[in-house]
């Protein structure tokens, strides 16, 4: 699913964006802040927004690339609005959650690291969530589903339609 960045929806982020760049530009280590920037104002780092940092602070667009690629707290596309995290640490995995994990995008239809169409969900694929007594664990937002199977998922995912 592509996503198309709206620029006049985005009028009034992109000229706070501007100014922070212009506040920032001769500071050490520039491009990290810009693009904490920009994904808090954004909610991700699409690519016409790395190219105007690319423009703005003189760097090639595919080290800006790289940095939003390797770095899991960027993302390239918008979040849904409902961010569901499966735990796929060591005991949440033995007890499952690849199972629960296959049915969230069977039911979604999107795969992990993707947005729905209506922009309501989004999946991500956690390391350890520090609930392993609860193995395996889904995470909708900031609630929590522990000891989870996957013919629990549909029932979870039905509250947040």
């Amino acid at each position: 699913m592509e996503f198309v960045f709206d620029w006049e929806a985005n009028e009034e982020k992109v000229r706070q964006f501007k100014i922070y760049i212009e506040e920032n530009r001769k500071k050490k280590g520039a491009l990290m802040a810009v693009l904490h920037e920009a994904q808090d104002l954004f909610g991700h780092i699409p690519i016409e927004i790395q190219k105007m940092i690319s423009e703005e602070l003189k760097i090639p667009l595919s080290e800006i690339y790289g940095v939003v690629t390797f770095y899991s707290q960027f993302s390239l596309i918008p979040k849904g609005k409902y961010e569901i995290g499966i735990c796929l640490g060591t005991a949440c995995y033995v007890k499952g959650s690849k199972d629960v994990l296959n049915k969230v995008e069977e039911i979604l239809e999107i795969d992990v690291g993707e947005t729905t169409a209506d922009g309501k969900f989004s999946i991500s694929a956690t390391r350890c969530l520090g609930a392993c007594g609860l193995a395996p664990v889904l995470v909708v937002n900031d609630d929590v589903y522990g000891k989870i199977t996957p013919n629990d998922v549909e029932g979870i995912l039905n509250k947040y339609k």
